[in-house]
């Protein structure tokens, strides 16, 4: 009899040891899997956190988009401060293509535009840096003066062409025997303020370029009258259109001259050096 006891006490024994075992087991999967959701719970809202902060990155940079993009593709190089030219666009690519033919050695047949880099360069670069405007803007004095410094038909003189109001509103004299427009440091001076006052109009370098050409009154009434603020989608005048590519172009063919023919230099004697021009300016 006492066997039987001690035998069913020594089972029950078991049974509540094993019972609390199996609790226990069971509390700890709850425990494991409400840790588990709290993770995943955390994880989640720090991932929607993150997506609300992308968004608000996008927002804050509306022109950098598959159209106009920052310029970080190593197999585009074809660029207007750092805004990349979006040479998929079958319609961009030619209009890209007939300026880099038009500007290339087979029908320039001149050195005379790496040779004006050369000599004006070295005074353009440190004023635009110190005005805070993109480096490529000194290929404006190459496209707008070209293989001259004359006087336009509509009165337009100097490396940047200004006209004598614009230029006596930033600041050249001009008249009574002055012309300061053929001054290369002050006319630069004057560009980089005329330049950064159109930035701050249109809030992109590539219609500050565009609006230095047609003059800002014009390609403001062009922006509200097609409602588009992309250049390269605009319908312009075909001076304008082509502008910001012969400016490309022009960088094109001055920073790769090799690989657009450009491959026996030669300098000439009729151009004054650079030490030269700063000695007059």
């Amino acid at each position: 009899m006492c066997s039987i006891y001690h035998t069913f006490a020594a089972h029950s024994t078991k049974c509540i040891f094993m019972d609390k075992k199996e609790m226990t087991k069971k509390h700890l999967i709850t425990c494991s899997v409400m840790v588990v959701m709290v993770i995943i719970s955390a994880l989640n809202i720090y991932s929607t956190k993150a997506g609300i902060r992308v968004k608000k990155s996008v927002k804050l940079s509306p022109r950098i988009s598959k159209f106009i993009f920052k310029n970080t593709d190593a197999v585009n190089d074809f660029s207007f401060a750092n805004e990349a030219l979006p040479v998929n666009d079958v319609t961009v690519n030619r209009r890209l293509q007939r300026s880099l033919w038009k500007h290339d050695y087979k029908h320039v047949q001149s050195n005379v535009l790496q040779n004006k880099a050369e000599r004006l360069f070295p005074i353009i670069e440190p004023i635009l840096k110190a005005y805070g405007i993109p480096d490529d803007f000194k290929y404006i004095p190459l496209v707008e003066s070209g293989f001259g410094e004359g006087t336009s038909v509509k009165g337009a003189k100097g490396l940047w062409q200004f006209m004598p109001g614009t230029a006596r509103t930033y600041g050249l004299r001009v008249g009574h025997g002055i012309d300061e427009r053929t001054n290369v440091r002050k006319s630069t001076i004057a560009a980089c303020k005329y330049i950064k006052e159109l930035y701050g109009e249109f809030n992109s370098w590539v219609l500050a370029a565009a609006a230095y050409n047609n003059g800002e009154i014009k390609l403001e009434k062009a922006i509200n009258r097609q409602n588009e603020d992309n250049y390269f989608r605009m319908h312009l005048n075909r001076e304008t259109g082509a502008y910001v590519y012969n400016l490309i172009a022009m960088k094109a063919i001055i920073s790769q001259p090799k690989r657009y023919g450009y491959k026996n230099y030669f300098k000439l004697n009729n151009i004054p050096s650079t030490a030269q021009l700063l000695a007059i300016n």
